[in-house]
């Protein structure tokens, strides 16, 4: 497993729409950016793998708060927007 960094993108699943960004690596984890919501301190035990600038994590693994976060990440969005 490759060492997580700032700025890596976090997914749920591979093939998955990214949830949000790594703003801060810790000797016990990562802060993790979650837009509309701000950051969450996500465990790694959380993580399941970390490679080309991805980071996974397992949902069964993180709270309750960061769980209703990433429900919502992309609420704001404008669909009819591309890019």
């Amino acid at each position: 497993m490759n060492p997580i960094e700032v700025g890596s993108m976090v997914f749920l699943a591979e093939g998955k729409e990214g949830i949000g960004a790594v703003r801060e690596v810790r000797s016990d984890g990562f802060v993790l950016y979650v837009e509309n919501a701000g950051e969450f301190e996500v465990p790694l035990s959380a993580v399941s793998n970390v490679h080309d600038s991805k980071v996974l994590i397992n949902p069964q693994s993180v709270g309750p708060a960061l769980l209703d976060a990433l429900r919502h990440a992309h609420d704001a969005e404008d669909p009819k927007l591309v890019g």
